[in-house]
């Protein structure tokens, strides 16, 4: 049984579509920027193209071994990062590499599932219905397609063995793997969160960096991503005046980046939640 997703059976009309309008482009001799439109004619501008570049490295142990100056010089970096480019690589961050490891391996498992028993997450793994999402349901076309799957997991749902009498004991690692790996990350990421707060509580002052993966034909690409979130109630406010954003709630930002993604194929982001003046 194939373990990918039915990527192309599922999204052949946009396929044809594109097809279709590319070859009527190529007849007329139009350029390669028409044709680019037309793979993505209702998605946000494209990105600069960079031939090479040196991206920001933080080594946070020197948070935790160097002098007081030293801790200073590196939270001054890592807000620096924030503010020119709203990312940076971290090393010596105390993920042990085993760790890491061991995700990667039950990773690997439970994708080279078959595609059947994958998407039945609620009775395979135990995971809230809807956690296992592959392609893009709302694309219009192939610029909004996500050539991906993937297992969002609220951390709430991951429960131990003893909790669940029903519970496939072939899934015990993967989950117990997923917690130890979530647990350890929240730590970094409420580190991180600190420093950020302690030099600049933004009011746009740090970048929000689109994410975007090019995918690659004959090489799989595995990633784990930990979202750091606040409660659904918690009001966001930069505190500080003039603001740059009115006020919200986190559960407003999840509703509006929900109907962004439904109603346009893509999501806006803080851009919805501009002032008036800014």
């Amino acid at each position: 049984m194939d373990s990918d997703p039915p990527l192309y059976k599922a999204y052949k009309t946009l396929f044809d579509k594109t097809i279709n309008e590319l070859a009527f482009q190529n007849s007329n001799n139009n350029n390669n920027n028409k044709k680019n439109q037309l793979l993505s004619p209702s998605s946000p501008p494209s990105a600069v193209v960079v031939d090479e570049c040196e991206l920001p490295l933080i080594d946070l142990s020197r948070l935790s071994l160097g002098e007081a100056a030293e801790r200073e010089e590196c939270k001054s970096h890592i807000a620096r990062a924030s503010r020119e480019w709203g990312f940076f690589q971290v090393i010596n961050h105390g993920i042990s590499k085993g760790l890491l490891e061991e995700v990667r391996s039950e990773q690997e498992k439970v994708f080279k599932e078959p595609f059947e028993k994958k998407s039945q997450e609620d009775k395979y793994l135990k995971f809230s219905a809807g956690s296992y999402r592959w392609g893009t349901p709302t694309a219009t076309c192939l610029g909004q397609l996500s050539w991906s799957e993937a297992f969002h997991i609220p951390l709430h749902s991951i429960s131990s063995p003893n909790d669940n009498a029903n519970h496939h004991n072939n899934t015990d690692h993967f989950r117990s793997t997923v917690e130890q790996f979530a647990k350890t990350v929240s730590n970094l990421a409420l580190k991180l969160a600190v420093i950020l707060a302690e030099k600049a509580w933004s009011n746009d002052v740090y970048k929000s960096v689109e994410h975007r993966v090019v995918t690659n034909a004959h090489v799989e690409r595995f990633s784990t991503a930990y979202f750091l979130c606040p409660s659904y109630d918690t009001v966001l406010d930069s505190g500080l005046e003039p603001s740059v954003y009115t006020k919200f709630s986190f559960r407003e930002y999840r509703r509006q980046v929900q109907d962004d993604v439904t109603n346009l194929g893509f999501k806006i982001g803080l851009r919805r939640f501009l002032n008036a003046t800014s």
